[in-house]
């Protein structure tokens, strides 16, 4: 006999454990099958968190290296302790899974570990048990991209799972792809001593960003190091004893040239993960690039089976699949949900770090809407002069005609952090003027988002 349950989630990433939460403490009886061993998906087991844990341990090692003496801390040089430090990295998965095995304990959600495959609308097999459900969620996640004539072993050739765990630094690191996963990962291994070289496509590094802040971003990048190959294509890659040899060629065709580095991270972006669900059986619509289509409630052309996240269209971003699970399990319960895509935030998680929220310039553009444009730098920045972290600036485009803000844009130390004030604020419809008007803690680098506010319409106190 089958099991019952109102709701059925496939997938424990961010988007399928917080639907699934959600749906339980609206009172709904739901169990969440997982595949993998662990809760929390690829954000929590091998991507947004483990990364991040990398990420603040190699830029401690930067500072207590390179930047304590100029604050008159004398210290030896760090040492690094790479198995120590993995460790520490393994240590931020293990507290973050089993926080979700806890909620799931709490909110009392059934965990069904296995493939899930949907057989027919309301029914879900996971090994020899068939779950029953009125709703199916699909919230499966991605994978990575693959590029063809490049094998990934996860030991040299590495996707964003191996470039989390080399067993040593390596001395030439090349990123294909100057995306998000390429340069956050890039800059860890630089810092620990790496000498990292980004072939990118395209003719500049984080496609869809800002392009003022993208091109100043890439300098302050080349002056941490990096080497930068753009507007080129890795076309093959061969191991050699101890080393690859990489084939570089113009992406609008020219003259090859190779390169011998220590290990190569493949880091050209995600694809929706739907293999073993039975879509193509039941006769669920995709799109070209193998998402699922979906209405504005989220449900596929097959009623009462629904997807979020990655295997959607929109930013592959777990803050946006969580948004998604939230919505639909309110609209699930008889309550409304929504989710506001033109104010989802990205950010870098590099050092410093890039944020962005709502439109570019070059997307304004394109829609022929007239605006201004409010800057302010760290450089004038009592906060930043104070701590040494001047690299970056605050940049806000507001409707020349209303002084809605459209879109808001940082570089800088927190910059991850400091979007959210902005993304509250235009979430409330904020102008640049209710922002300039705002009272921010001094000294703060916050400070500088009250300045370039300020500047949208007029001029910066302290400039």
């Amino acid at each position: 006999m089958a099991d019952a349950f109102d709701l059925v989630v496939i997938g424990a990433g961010p988007g399928g454990y917080e639907c699934a939460i959600k749906a339980a403490q609206l009172g709904l009886s739901v169990a969440c099958v997982e595949k993998n061993p662990t809760l929390g998906g690829t954000c929590l087991n091998i991507g947004c968190i483990p990364s991040k844990a990398l990420l603040h341990a190699s830029e401690l090692f930067e500072e207590a290296g390179h930047k304590f003496e100029d604050m008159g801390i004398k210290v030896s040089a760090p040492k690094l302790d790479l198995k120590k430090m993995l460790a520490f990295k393994q240590e931020a998965i293990d507290g973050n899974t089993k926080g979700i095995e806890f909620l799931f304990k709490k909110n009392k959600i059934e965990w069904v570990q296995g493939l899930g495959t949907i057989t027919a609308p309301g029914k879900v097999q996971v090994g020899d048990r068939v779950l029953e459900a009125k709703n199916i969620v699909i919230a499966t996640g991605s994978d990575v991209a693959r590029l063809p004539g490049i094998e990934i072993d996860e030991k040299v050739i590495v996707s964003s799972t191996g470039a989390l765990s080399f067993e040593k630094v390596p001395a030439k690191l090349l990123v294909i792809g100057g995306g998000v996963i390429g340069l956050e990962l890039g800059s860890v291994w630089a810092r620990l001593g790496a000498q990292v070289t980004v072939v990118e496509f395209l003719d500049g590094i984080l496609p869809g960003m800002d392009g003022e802040v993208a091109k100043n971003f890439q300098r302050i990048l080349k002056k941490q190091g990096f080497d930068f190959k753009l507007g080129k294509k890795v076309t093959k890659t061969e191991k050699r004893r101890g080393s690859v040899r990489a084939t570089i060629e113009p992406a609008a065709g020219g003259e090859a040239e190779t390169l011998d580095v220590d290990a190569v991270l493949v880091a050209v972006g995600r694809v929706p993960y739907t293999e073993g669900l039975g879509l193509d059986k039941l006769g669920v619509t995709l799109d070209k690039r193998g998402r699922v289509e979906v209405d504005d409630f989220m449900m596929t052309n097959v009623p009462g089976i629904y997807a979020i996240g990655d295997t959607i269209s929109g930013p592959m971003l777990a803050h946006k699949a969580m948004e998604e699970g939230v919505a639909l399990a309110e609209h699930l319960a008889g309550e409304y949900g929504f989710v506001n895509y033109n104010l989802v935030p990205g950010v870098v998680y590099t050092s410093p770090e890039v944020a962005s929220v709502g439109k570019t310039e070059e997307q304004l553009k394109e829609a022929g809407i007239d605006y201004n444009v409010g800057k302010f730098p760290f450089t004038a920045n009592g906060r930043a002069k104070a701590n040494k972290t001047t690299d970056g600036f605050v940049k806000i485009l507001a409707d020349k005609k209303t002084d809605l803000v459209l879109g808001a844009h940082i570089i800088g130390v927190g910059a991850g952090e400091m979007i959210a004030s902005l993304a509250i604020a235009m979430e409330f419809s904020a102008s640049s003027e209710d922002i300039a008007r705002t009272c921010i803690a001094h000294p703060t680098m916050s400070e500088a988002i009250k300045e370039a506010a300020l500047a949208t319409t007029g001029l910066p106190i302290h400039m």
